[in-house]
This record gives structure tokens, C-alpha cells and sequence, in this order.
């Protein structure tokens, strides 16, 4: 997305500073080169053995950056169990960046992990800015050599460095950077909404030259890849940003970043029903990897909302259906179990809704029928009635959400949201929504009008299984035995709420999921390895509800 001419370095002084005191490159190497068996032995020397000593992880870390630091790519290479990708990468960055200096301060250890903080200065065409940024280094005992050498990988030389494609580059940006703005006309920045970087540096790629921008000189990502964004980190010359108006609520996003960072992996999406404005998103950690709208993970019970408008559907049951809900359920030659085996005797289901007995969701759809309803059914009405399945137009990218034809075992699982089942907080945010409007929406980050896309669409809820969806999610969310109960308490009505938790291979605690609506604002969260829906995933959405 930019353009501009790689220039040669001539004369750039480097440091590694250490400790308080500056260290010329050249020593430092010369120190490994003049044989110093402390970190490599002799040609005698047997190679060996054993995790990287304590001393071995301090020189090496110093040699790598006086190597990387005093101009000497091949050299650094050397000191790193990848020397054919990594001395490239080291010339290719000096030159891409146009650093003209640099000052690199090695931190305290932490095993056989180093911290460091470079202090640079970028030229380009007569204009310098000073750049700062910590990144880190780790080493590792060469697998043939017994020598310590830095691991290799592309983060080392910046931590956005995440791909061998991905190149930093200075030069004039090739479209202007946007001033983005929330639907009050607010600025929404990656400063003050870390969740929201990735996003507004999509925004700049798609609509930066529909915003009436002028482009300046800057220092970037360059991802490597058309999927991936690049990513300012430095502004060197100032162009003139164009606006770009978005559906987020500041407020709401304020709430949004301030909730996820209760937990280790969170992300939470808000979605207004009545148009599919996208109100919020958050991520924690925020990354430029956006889990919000990008994840593809197994919904859990949220999915029961689907599953009941199945049922309601094609006539397998109504909201005050008796259907049966048995600790344990054999289907498809498996057995499915409830929560601690609970059972519901003689229950309706709206019932096993707002508990979400699981058994129930099973039992009650017939194994086989003449509508095919085992393999089909639930992906038919996810497409027709929720959007899920379709390709969503949002404005960035997005995992639209996946139901696909079932067998064996895999559809009883699919109706209480696990099997192949997909869908990010986006999506299962969708859900509430839609069963809040009585219709999909599909959600939007930025009018449709700014680049005619084409919005995905599906049939609107009927009046009946719009009011029994209502209902059952009404009754999660109002009623002491209800799920959703405690995390929807004081919230104002109208408001419904569905819980989930799915269980992932390799984690010792299921993925807490949660989804409701309060008013004319919904929302879903999972919170990774939170457990019961309620418990983690439950005060995040609430927190975003609120908010609203």
C-alpha cells in the first residue's frame, strides 16, 4: 500500500549498550571470532550439551546485536540456528527502514530469554524522526555445534515481524491515512482503542482513498500479504488524513476494551439489532489479529438458539413442549451428558432452554426423517434465518460462520454447538440480534454506500419462532434458574440472554461463551478456558450492555 525507494546506509553508527556502557561492535565480535570458548569451544572442543548456561545467553545476546547493530548482517546471521534467512533479514530491514542510527539496549534475562529496547533514527529524503521499540530474543543450543546461538525468527528484529514476508519499510505512503471516527463524529484511535489497530489499519487499505486524504512519509509493516493490512509504527512526515465515519460507539468500546482485559483471551462484539450497526469489539490481548470478527471456534450452547429455531421450524416441538431431559443421552452410537448430570423431569422446553440441558437438544430431534432433518436442518435454517453460512460484507474481513452437513456423531453434537461447528463473538452476537428484531441483519462496520457492497440477507423470523425464541432467551436471562440470571441482573428489558461453554481438545477448561440483548443492543463474548458461560464470558457482555 505504499511505494518508495530502499536506500543504502553510509556511515550509520550503531551501539549495543549495556549495563550503562556503550560496546563498539566490532569488539564484541571480534570476541567470538578470536575463539572464546565460553560460547562455542574450541575446533578440539566435543560439541556440547544441555540447556544454554546463564553467561552463555548474555554474550550471545550481546554478540547478535553488536553484529546486528554495527551493520554486519552475515556475522549476526552467524549467531543465530537460522544463518541463510536471518542474515538477509537483518540487511533487508536496515535498508527497508532507512535507519540511519541506532542505539540498542539489552534488559535483564529472564532464562534463556533476552529483552532489548532499540532507540533509532529514521531518514528518509532529508526528514529524520527518532523511533523506539522494545523486542526480544531468545537462545538456544545449536542442535549439531553445541553452540549458543539466538533462535531464529523474524520478531527479533521487530516484533510485528510475525511472517519470513513481512519487511519494514520507510518511504511515501501510497494512501493516505483515514481519521476515523465513531457514530457521534468521536476519533476512535489505536491509542485509546488497542482493539480497534487491526481494524483501522484495514480501513486505511479499503477506503483510505474514498476518504480525500494526502499521503506523507511514514515507517511500516509490510505484511507480505494482500489479506493482511500493513501497519504504521512510525510518521515521519504528516500527510492529511481523511475521515472515515464508522458504526463504533466510543462508549461502548471504552467498555468493551475495559471488560476483556479481565481475562487472558477475551473478545466480545456488539451489534444494534434494529440495523446491524457494529457498535464495539475488543480483544485481549489486542493483536492484529482480530478474534472478534476472525474467530472460528466451536460456539457451545449459544448455538441452542439456532437448534431451537430448527425445532420450532419444522415442527419438532413448541416453547412449552414437554421434552425429555435425561442426565446422559445415547445418539448416533455416542453419549452426550449434562453439566454434573442434571435432569429436568417432566420439563417443557423452555425449560431445558434457560437450563441448557443438553440431553434434551438431542433427544428431542429425531434421529431420522423423511425431511433429512439429521444432516441439513440446522445448517438450513443457521443460512436462511440467522445469515450464518453466507459471505458478510462488514467492511473488514470476517469469518462468517460455518454449519456444515453433518453425520454420525457429529450431529448430535452439532446441535448443542460443538462438531464442525464455527463462529466468532461476531457471529453468536448475531444471533441475539436477530432474534431480538425478528429478522437478520447483517452486521456493519462502515456504510454499504461507500463501496455498494452486498450485503448478505435471510428470511425473516416468523412470528412465532421469533416470540418463542424471545421467550426462552427472556426466561434465560429473567427467570433464578435461568443460566444467564446473575450476569443479566439490572440490566433493563426488554432483555434476553443465552450461556455457553465448549469443550476444546488439549484444554483442561471448556471456552466460556455468552450472548444476549438489553434494549436495542447486542452482544457476545467467549473468554478462552473461562468454563461455564455465566461465569466468565457473562460479566464481559454484561459490561458492553451496560455500557449501551
Amino acid at each position: 500500500m505504499r511505494s518508495g525507494v530502499k536506500t543504502a546506509i553510509v556511515g550509520g553508527v550503531f551501539l549495543v549498550v549495556a549495563s550503562g556502557v556503550g560496546y563498539g561492535g566490532y569488539n564484541l565480535w571480534n570476541g567470538v571470532m578470536g575463539g572464546d570458548t565460553s560460547v562455542g569451544g574450541g575446533s578440539d572442543d566435543a560439541p556440547k550439551t544441555g540447556p544454554v548456561t546463564g553467561d552463555e545467553v548474555t554474550t550471545t545476546a550481546k554478540e547478535f546485536l553488536a553484529a546486528w547493530a554495527a551493520g554486519e548482517p552475515e556475522k549476526a546471521g552467524q549467531l543465530t540456528n537460522d544463518p541463510v534467512t536471518a542474515g538477509p533479514a537483518v540487511a533487508a530491514y536496515r535498508d527497508g527502514a532507512s535507519v540511519s542510527e541506532a542505539e540498542i539496549t539489552p534488559g535483564t534475562p529472564v532464562g534463556a530469554t533476552v529483552p532489548f529496547t532499540v532507540k533509532a533514527t529514521i531518514t528518509y529524503k532529508g526528514v529524520s524522526k527518532p523511533w523506539t521499540y522494545a523486542s526480544e530474543l531468545t537462545v538456544v543450543r545449536g542442535q549439531t555445534t553445541g553452540r549458543p546461538l539466538v533462535k531464529w525468527a523474524p520478531s527479533v528484529l521487530h516484533p510485528k515481524l510475525l511472517t519470513a514476508e513481512a519487511t519494514v519499510r520507510t518511504g511515501v505512503a501510497e494512501t493516505a491515512s483515514v481519521k476515523a471516527v465513531d457514530r457521534n463524529g468521536d476519533e476512535l484511535t489505536a491509542e485509546k482503542y488497542p482493539s480497534l489497530r487491526p481494524i483501522l489499519d484495514e480501513l486505511r487499505k479499503r477506503y483510505g482513498a474514498k476518504a480525500g486524504g494526502e499521503t506523507g512519509i511514514e515507517t511500516w509493516i509490510d505484511s507480505g500479504s494482500e489479506s493482511v493490512p500493513d501497519s504504521t509504527v512510525l510518521v515521519l512526515s504528516k500527510g492529511k488524513p481523511g475521515t472515515l465515519k464508522t458504526t463504533i460507539d466510543a462508549g461502548v468500546q471504552a467498555a468493551a476494551e475495559k471488560a476483556v482485559k479481565a481475562y487472558g483471551n477475551a473478545s466480545v462484539a456488539a451489534i444494534e439489532p434494529s440495523t446491524g450497526a457494529i457498535r464495539a469489539v475488543a480483544n485481549n490481548p489486542a493483536t492484529e489479529y482480530n478474534t472478534a470478527f476472525r474467530g472460528a471456534q466451536a460456539p457451545g450452547s449459544t448455538m441452542k438458539i439456532v437448534t431451537a429455531a430448527m425445532m420450532l421450524q419444522n415442527g419438532i416441538a413448541t416453547p412449552d413442549s414437554k421434552v425429555e431431559c435425561p442426565p446422559d443421552v445415547v445418539s448416533r452410537s455416542t453419549t452426550f451428558e449434562n453439566l454434573k448430570r442434571f435432569s429436568i423431569p417432566n420439563g417443557t422446553l423452555a425449560e431445558s432452554f434457560r437450563r441448557s440441558c443438553n440431553t434434551a437438544f438431542i433427544k428431542a430431534v429425531p434421529p431420522l426423517n423423511e425431511k433429512g432433518i439429521e444432516n441439513t436442518a440446522l445448517g438450513d435454517t443457521a443460512r436462511d434465518s440467522f445469515g450464518i453460512g453466507q459471505v458478510w460484507q462488514v467492511g473488514v474481513p470476517t469469518a462468517d460462520g460455518s454449519v456444515p452437513e453433518s453425520a454420525g456423531s457429529e450431529t448430535p453434537a452439532s446441535y448443542i454447538g460443538q462438531g464442525k461447528i464455527t463462529m466468532s463473538a461476531l457471529n453468536v452476537a448475531s444471533l441475539s440480534a436477530t432474534v431480538k428484531n425478528g429478522g437478520f441483519l447483517q452486521p456493519y462496520l462502515v456504510a454499504r454506500e461507500l463501496d455498494d457492497r452486498e450485503f448478505a440477507e435471510a428470511d425473516p423470523l416468523s412470528p412465532a419462532v421469533a416470540s418463542g425464541l424471545q421467550r426462552m432467551m427472556k426466561e434465560t436471562a429473567t427467570m433464578s434458574d435461568g443460566t444467564a440470571f446473575r450476569a443479566m441482573s439490572g440490566l433493563a428489558r426488554p432483555k434476553g440472554a443465552k450461556t455457553g461453554s465448549a469443550e476444546v481438545d488439549g484444554q483442561g477448561k471448556s471456552n466460556s461463551w455468552f450472548t444476549g440483548y438489553s434494549g436495542n443492543l447486542a452482544a457476545a463474548a467467549v473468554v478462552e478456558e473461562g468454563g461455564h458461560g455465566g461465569d466468565a464470558a457473562g460479566p464481559v457482555v454484561a459490561a458492553v450492555l451496560k455500557a449501551g
